[in-house]
This record gives C-alpha cells, sequence and structure tokens, in this order.
C-alpha cells in the first residue's frame, strides 16, 4: 500500500519504510480499512525505529507523531522528522509544550500515533505505560484506535544499526475505542495512568495474525 500525502517528506518516509520492510520482510496487516476519520488518537506498542513510518504508511491518511527531542539534534534524521513534522517531546519532564501541541493536532481534527509505553521494547515484550496517552485521550476526547506491532523487531531491533532478513511482521488495528470509556472519572486517584493502562490493556488484547503459511 503506497500512501498518498501532500507532505512530500512525509510521503517519501512513510513509504520508503513500507518498502524497506517489504523488502527484509513480510508485512501483514488486519483492520487498517476501518480507521475512523476526524480527530483519532492511534496508541500501538514500541519495537523499533522503523514502527512509526511503517504504522504511518499503512494508514489510509496522513498521521502526526511525536519523537525524542534529542533525536532532533541529528543532522540528518533530525532534518527528516522536522520536514515530516513530528512533535518534540522531552521524556525527562512533564513537557507541557509538547501537550499542547498534540491537543492542538487533534483539535484540528488530524490523527496522532502515540506510543503509550514511552520507549522502544528490548525484548519485544509489552511493557508497563506512562500516563501521557491517558492525559491526551482524556482531555481531547478523542476515540483511541489500540495497535499492536509484532515480530518487527526481528528486522531492526533496539540498540541495532543493521537489517536482518526472513521476519514475518503483523500489525493489528483494533475498534476505536471513545474516550469515555477509558477515562475512570475525575475523583480517581491515578486518572491519566489509569486510562493508560485501559489503553494498553486494549492494544495487549488485540489477537495475532494467523500464518496463512499454517
Amino acid at each position: 500500500m503506497l500512501l498518498a500525502s501532500r507532505n512530500f517528506a512525509y510521503h517519501l518516509v512513510a513509504n520508503g519504510a513500507c518498502l524497506i520492510a517489504e523488502t527484509f520482510a513480510t508485512v501483514e496487516a488486519e483492520g487498517w480499512e476501518g480507521v475512523p476519520e476526524g480527530a483519532c488518537l492511534f496508541a500501538s506498542n514500541h519495537q523499533s525505529m522503523l514502527d512509526p513510518p511503517l504504522i504511518g504508511g499503512l494508514i489510509p491518511r496522513e498521521i502526526a507523531f511525536v519523537a525524542r527531542k534529542s533525536l532532533f539534534d541529528n543532522p540528518v534524521f533530525g532534518g527528516v522528522i522536522r520536514a515530516c513534522r513530528a512533535i518534540p517531546l522531552d521524556r525527562g519532564e512533564a513537557d507541557i509544550s509538547a501537550i499542547r501541541r498534540t491537543l492542538a493536532v487533534l483539535a484540528e481534527g488530524r490523527a496522532l500515533l502515540i506510543f503509550p509505553e514511552g520507549t522502544r521494547s528490548m525484548d519485544g515484550q509489552l511493557q508497563s505505560t506512562k500516563s501521557g496517552a491517558g492525559l491526551l485521550a482524556i482531555k481531547s476526547g478523542v476515540p483511541v484506535v489500540p495497535v499492536r506491532i509484532r515480530g518487527i523487531r526481528d528486522v531492526l531491533p533496539r540498540g541495532s544499526r543493521w537489517l536482518r532478513g526472513g521476519a514475518r511482521i503483523r500489525i493489528q488495528f483494533g475498534t476505536a475505542i471513545p474516550a469515555s470509556s477509558l477515562d475512570p472519572g475525575k475523583d480517581h486517584d491515578d486518572r491519566f495512568g489509569e486510562a493508560s493502562r485501559r489503553i494498553m490493556a486494549a492494544i495487549a488484547a488485540l489477537p495475532d495474525i494467523s500464518d496463512p503459511g499454517l
């Protein structure tokens, strides 16, 4: 699937990631046809640096995403993600500026990709979640689409600079969840954290795609 985008850099990066993944692996995706129009959050587990552009290339609409602030310091990679209009995020503290920018993106009716775990998994297993995903869901009130990606770590794992072949990448898009279903209420002691855990539980519940060879 080749994504059409008015942002040339986004078009190049997203479609380039799809072509790279399909060169080194088989790529199977289910549920992307039902992604909603209008503002929404795509919430995915995180295994590889290829996750954002690959997911972006599979979704039939342009999406915004956040990236670790230090990545913008790299003259090459930083230039690429700037051209893709990525939002810099300082993970070491509550980044109010990034939160405002992401909420503004959603207020414009656009889609945003987030990773509730906050960083890539070392072993491919799901990690504990940060509260930011729940905060964005509750503050924006937009639906959340859970996404589960499997196998991409076998192509480009965390800490590796080299692509590996022979993998089978599976990406499952779930049904959009209303933000109200994720909100435990204003009186909850850890309102945003609990909302994030509910998002992560929805990601964990997504089934694997059956191996067509079986």
